[in-house]
């Protein structure tokens, strides 16, 4: 028995979609590289008429650019768009579920912050459940080089960075001395292995452990700590939590359009 031939209004419909997901299968082809309408076709499974077709329609459009000899590249529509899409993040919110998984798993608080010049902003900050009290607060400022979410924010710098953010440091907070050498050493260690501590960097007996996140820029935009007193976080509890720290970081990275690399 034959079947029924979809009503008139859905046909359009269904081949205006299947032409939509075939212009984003080429857009992503020639993401990864693909460049050439041969290439294109046997890639995507395409006609090469069709495909020819759908790329002139992307080029006209600015998603796509021809380049003789080179062949097709990504346009400037879609880096528009990019910048539009960032703009609209709301790293709270985007962060938040990641964020309250942590402190579900560690019973301890957690934050997320920015860097703002010299200093952190905490955005957000989940208290734990233990009966403890950190002094930092959503919208509150701490120096970057003694705060966990500080160091987290530096490590994709280089030294010259570390040492002008101590310079500066030191030169405001004089009672507060900072074994310079010392510090660097661990910013080398951490850059190297993707993580940060507060060792009472900032305030006696509180500890913290970070980790940065990444956006689509592959640099670091923010970063999330888990911090409690030394009666719940010794420094063999601090490297069990590296793990579960940087996974939240990540996950809040990769919502942002990190792709998982990093740079040097």
């Amino acid at each position: 028995m034959a079947k029924p031939k979809a009503p008139e209004a859905e046909r359009p419909r269904t081949l205006a979609s299947q032409t939509l997901f075939r212009g984003l299968d080429i857009v992503e082809a020639v993401a990864a590289g693909i460049d050439t309408v041969p290439a294109l076709s046997a890639h995507t499974g395409i006609t090469s008429s069709t495909t020819h077709r759908i790329a002139s329609a992307l080029v006209h459009a600015g998603y796509l650019r021809f380049e003789p000899r080179r062949g097709y590249r990504l346009g400037n529509k879609l880096i528009e768009l990019g910048f539009l899409a960032y703009r609209q993040i709301d790293l709270p919110r985007v962060a938040r579920p990641a964020l309250e998984a942590l402190a579900s798993e560690t019973q301890d608080t957690v934050h997320l912050a920015v860097a703002d010049g010299w200093e952190v902003m905490y955005l957000d900050k989940l208290p734990g459940q233990r009966a403890i009290e950190i002094s930092s607060r959503i919208g509150g400022r701490k120096p970057i080089c003694v705060t966990g979410v500080g160091k987290a924010l530096l490590l994709d710098q280089d030294e010259a960075a570390w040492q002008a953010q101590l310079e500066h440091y030191q030169s405001r907070v004089s009672s507060h001395p900072v074994d310079a050498a010392a510090w660097l050493a661990r910013m080398h260690d951490y850059a190297r292995l993707g993580y940060a501590f507060d060792l009472e960097d900032d305030t006696p007996q509180i500890r913290c452990v970070a980790a940065p996140i990444y956006d689509a820029s592959q640099r670091i935009v923010a970063a999330i700590s888990v911090s409690s007193t030394t009666k719940y976080m010794s420094r063999e509890r601090m490297l069990e939590l590296v793990p579960s720290v940087k996974n939240a970081a990540a996950q809040i990275s990769r919502q942002l359009g990190w792709s998982g690399d990093t740079r040097g």
